[in-house]
């Protein structure tokens, strides 16, 4: 299985958490991923969004075919995250559209096997290979890269 985390783009700061949208910088960050992202992923890619307007937005730069998933809102845990991508026994890539610091829970826990926090960059995808080797589950790191670099 392939996991991308995507953690959504530039948003404006204020409340309502819920509804709050992309900046300009966001929006341009959104494109220069979703740009580098459409030729790497496989068709059959499930996408699952937050409800948050910021993610929905992030992922509406690349496709407007994606699930919202509240399950991966904005005060999601990184077990709730895994169970609602059935990772690592799911077949298909599948790419997270969210927040932190849920996505940098769920990354050093796929890395290191340990709860910790990391800093993922606004815009910046995390990718992630899961393959079974003798009865065990091995996770690898393929790409980390941020909209800056693109």
């Amino acid at each position: 299985m392939e996991l991308i985390l995507w953690r959504h783009a530039e948003a404006i700061d204020g409340f309502p958490e819920q509804g709050r949208p992309l900046t300009k910088k966001g929006l341009k960050q959104a494109e220069l991923m979703a740009s580098f992202l459409t030729p790497q992923l496989p068709s059959d890619t499930r996408i699952l969004v937050s409800p948050a307007l910021r993610a929905q937005q992030t992922a509406r730069a690349l496709t407007k075919k994606f699930t919202t998933e509240p399950a991966i809102n904005v005060h999601a845990t990184p077990q709730a995250v895994i169970n609602a991508v059935g990772w690592p026994l799911a077949t298909r890539t599948t790419l997270l559209v969210g927040h932190q610091p849920w996505i940098g829970e769920l990354a050093a826990l796929l890395l290191s096997g340990k709860p910790d926090s990391w800093n993922v960059k606004k815009g910046a995808i995390w990718w992630f290979s899961q393959r079974t080797k003798e009865g065990g589950h091995l996770t690898s790191l393929r790409l980390v890269i941020s909209p800056d670099y693109l």
